[in-house]
């Protein structure tokens, strides 16, 4: 339980650093010195093996994979096969990256109820944006509120169901 929390929390850092780059968001230095001291023993090793290309920076999001790697691989001294092992990291991590926008936008939700000018609220609606503007376009706005975070969430709600049905864990 305390790898998987440990590796959760490198993890999520690791992919929130993939995604504020990715994006070109620049983060408050609270949040750019945390995310970058935290991850920054495993992505600058690995940048010299894997080189950001097309603008991304290739070595944060393989680091988080090594990362769920590693913390599925204690199952491979249950006996497991690598390969199993293999096929449930691959599920952990793209599972970690939904919950991670799930997250994101449940934050967003309760930024715009409580303190809408929070500091951090601009980031938070600024890593959402990409996942919101398509379904801004689609979903009309009712009575003046805007339900496409509510959307979002339900296709991400439905993006876990596919991943485990892919997987066959459900």
């Amino acid at each position: 339980m305390i790898v998987d929390a440990a590796a959760a929390i490198l993890g999520g850092v690791l992919l929130l650093r993939f995604w504020m780059q990715a994006i070109r968001v620049r983060p408050p230095q609270s949040v750019a010195q945390f995310t970058f001291t935290l991850s920054d023993w495993l992505v600058r090793p690995l940048r010299r093996i894997v080189p950001g290309v097309g603008g991304y920076d290739w070595a944060s999001l393989i680091g988080a994979f090594l990362v769920v790697l590693l913390a599925t691989s204690v199952l491979l001294i249950g006996g497991l096969a690598f390969e199993s092992v293999l096929l449930l990291a691959l599920h952990r991590f793209l599972s970690w990256i939904i919950y991670g926008f799930i997250a994101l936008l449940i934050i967003e939700a309760i930024f715009s109820w409580v303190n809408p000018h929070a500091p951090l609220a601009p980031l938070v609606r600024a890593l959402n944006d990409p996942l919101l503007r398509p379904l801004r376009r689609v979903v009309p706005l009712v009575g003046g509120l805007d339900l496409s975070l509510l959307v979002a969430l339900i296709l991400l709600q439905i993006a876990l169901v596919v991943l485990g049905m892919v997987f066959g864990t459900r």
